[in-house]
């Protein structure tokens, strides 16, 4: 973000500070702003965790855990973490009694500036309980001259009572323009780059409808099994983690109408039409529509893992899910008919995380009479959101020789091979539009609600019965995500296996 404006002084306050999503993902993200420029040395840095300990002790656990980050050079000994470090201090406390807001409160009064944003790095079941704190304390009032902002990390609900509830419990204390909604998926450059791809060439935007489009896939496979978090998953599953935060902010902005400006409600209105435009299915069309898998035992990247239902605290009846796929629909004039494609899982192929745009087939007619005696492949935009960030655009060409056929190729874009993007953790954009007060990237109640709404016939469903369909670690996931595209004529894209690296 070399054009971008630094950030106003503001006090950081992260509920969590000791937990690992702070130290993994959302300081070395402060560090590379710092190192950018985007961030000063008047972001200060509170946290707050139930820990025993003071400044020191906090800084220490970042440095023990920075020392084993970075590429050849340490980044604890980078001089953005040192000029970081000293502005990093810390109140150990219960953050669900008052004390620790009143020391908060004290801490934020002798601040410069007055500004404040709160990033709840907590467990979900914490979120309502301490914004309801914050506002009581008073944390939450602004001012002319400067802004509370409050940031909270997914899953935001269960199920769409749940979200509902959460949505009123919150918004009774503050206001819609205060909450910063995060899925991390929007901040990966390609995702952000999604808008850019879509308004600012015709040629793209031209063909973006159902006459053109045939259908969509959205795929996010993960190589990694459940290991350690088997409670929270066993709660969990993989249509809750995944579909209506992650997949779904995706298929929104592939979906949405071209805004009237880039102004983040207008973006964010675009958004919350589609996710609201989704079809929600009948008990019966759920039951054709969405299928559900669950791994094995067996080898994955050279080691053996348990079946997931032998995993530490995940019970041995459970019905839960590591796979999920679903055929969607967006009843939408741009999109009439035209089903989207979800899956996700885990202990899979390959880390990869892909949008796949099919066009419709080329008639046949015209190659009747030439040596063309198979069926021309589709041309397929392929938006690549990670571990490699790019696009490439399949198209077919006439091979080399006297007679007419014809081979597929791909047109390829790799972020690496054009920019200097750097070991960015996918935060950064999130907290730096965070501190300027940018909800472009953020989700919405509304959103959230459509989203879940999508989703419940199925959790209804599921809940009432059934087992998911095994398959096997290292796999592409059960038989019936293949049926389930299959039958319409269709396959899932295969995974480019060169840049979905496994990790």
């Amino acid at each position: 973000m070399p054009d971008a404006k630094p950030t106003p002084p503001t006090t950081l306050v992260i509920f969590g500070a000791t937990g690992d999503l702070t130290r993994r993902l959302l300081v070395p993200a402060i560090i590379n702003l710092t190192r950018g420029a985007m961030v000063g040395d008047d972001l200060d840095i509170l946290g707050i965790g139930i820990e025993p300990g003071g400044d020191e002790m906090l800084r220490k656990r970042l440095d023990d855990f920075l020392a084993g980050l970075g590429d050849g050079e340490p980044l604890v000994n980078d001089p953005a973490w040192a000029r970081l470090r000293q502005r990093i201090s810390y109140i150990s406390g219960d953050f669900t009694g008052d004390d620790i807001y009143l020391k908060i409160s004290k801490r934020l009064t002798s601040a410069p500036g007055g500004n404040a944003a709160f990033y709840l790095a907590v467990p979900p079941r914490f979120f309502g309980g301490i914004v309801e704190k914050i506002a009581a304390h008073g944390l939450a009032a602004e001012s002319q001259d400067s802004f509370r902002r409050i940031a909270i990390e997914k899953p935001f609900g269960t199920d769409l009572a749940s979200a509902r509830a959460l949505n009123a419990q919150i918004l009774s204390k503050v206001d819609e323009s205060q909450i910063y909604r995060l899925d991390h998926f929007l901040g990966k450059e390609t995702v952000q780059n999604l808008l850019t791809a879509r308004f600012a060439n015709m040629m793209i935007e031209s063909l973006w409808n159902s006459r053109y489009i045939d259908h969509v896939q959205i795929t996010a496979s993960e190589t990694v099994d459940v290991g350690s978090r088997g409670a929270f998953y066993d709660a969990t599953g993989a249509l809750r983690d995944m579909v209506p935060n992650h997949l779904f902010q995706l298929l929104a902005m592939i979906a949405m109408e071209p805004p009237n400006s880039f102004d983040a409600e207008a973006i964010r209105n675009e958004k919350s039409k589609v996710l609201k435009a989704l079809r929600v299915f009948t008990p019966e069309e759920a039951a054709t529509h969405g299928v559900r898998g669950v791994y094995s035992g067996g080898t994955l990247n050279g080691a053996e893992i348990p079946a997931y239902r032998q995993t530490p605290q995940v019970a041995p009846d459970s019905r839960t899910e590591t796979f999920v796929a679903l055929k969607l629909y967006a009843d939408t004039w741009r999109w009439a008919g035209v089903p989207f494609y979800l899956r996700t899982g885990k202990a899979m192929t390959a880390r990869d995380t892909e949008i796949v745009v099919e066009f419709q087939p080329v008639p046949f007619a015209q190659f009747r009479e030439t040596e063309v005696t198979r069926r021309l492949p589709p041309n397929r935009l392929v938006i690549q959101v990670q571990p490699d960030e790019g696009m490439s655009l399949e198209i077919s060409i006439k091979s080399p020789g006297l007679s007419v056929d014809t081979v597929p190729v791909s047109l390829d874009f790799r972020y690496a091979d054009q920019f200097d993007i750097g070991k960015m953790t996918g935060y950064e954009s999130l907290i730096y539009d965070l501190l300027i007060g940018d909800q472009t990237l953020f989700q919405r109640a509304d959103g959230i609600e459509a989203g879940w709404a999508a989703v419940q016939p199925f959790l209804d469903l599921w809940a009432k019965g059934g087992e998911p369909e095994a398959y096997a670690p290292g796999s592409m996931g059960p038989a019936c995500a293949d049926g389930l595209i299959e039958r319409d004529g269709r396959q899932w894209h295969a995974l480019n296996l060169v840049h979905a690296k496994h990790k």
